[in-house]
């Protein structure tokens, strides 16, 4: 039973985590070059209406379960004697709360948050600022949120390949 349960964690941690990762990097890689390459006024507009619209029951379960499950396939895979693999999956949760989880906290909600606090200025140049000043620093820290994922998904990856190296 524990097997099973063990399986599922893994693959449901490793399922969640791509999937986190896969959102941050199409942000940086296409949603933020395309929104700059709009009008200020309409990246702002269109920023909040994502914001808002990603707040929905898939995105905040894989974004919020995504290290509690590695955590629990750790615990599986520590009681069942895997314990190199449990470790992996316990780092690879570790990773995916410092890098992703903290700087979504602490920085990229209070900067939407901000964004949506801001009422968008007639003033085209206004504007400009207002986006500009946003969306390079808003972009850096996502696109760190995409590499750590990316590592935690490497650490869950070889927890997976440890773990079946070992029966």
């Amino acid at each position: 039973m524990r097997f099973h349960f063990a399986t599922a964690s893994a693959a449901l941690s490793i399922l969640m985590t791509a999937a986190m990762a896969g959102t941050f990097f199409g942000f940086s890689a296409g949603v933020m070059p395309g929104l700059n390459a709009t009008r200020a006024s309409s990246a702002i507009a269109a920023m909040n209406a994502i914001n808002q619209k990603i707040q929905n029951p898939a995105f905040l379960a894989a974004f919020m379960l995504a290290p509690v499950v590695a955590v629990a396939a750790g615990v599986l895979l520590l009681t069942m004697g895997h314990r190199p693999a449990a470790w992996l999956f316990f780092a690879a949760a570790a990773v995916y709360f410092v890098g992703a989880f903290v700087p979504t906290a602490a920085i990229n909600v209070p900067m939407n948050n901000h964004l949506a606090n801001v009422k968008v200025p007639h003033d085209l140049a206004d504007a400009a600022k207002v986006w500009t000043d946003y969306s390079g620093r808003w972009t850096t820290w996502n696109t760190i949120r995409a590499v750590f994922c990316g590592i935690s998904l490497l650490l869950m990856g070889a927890g997976a390949y440890v773990w079946g190296k070992s029966h």
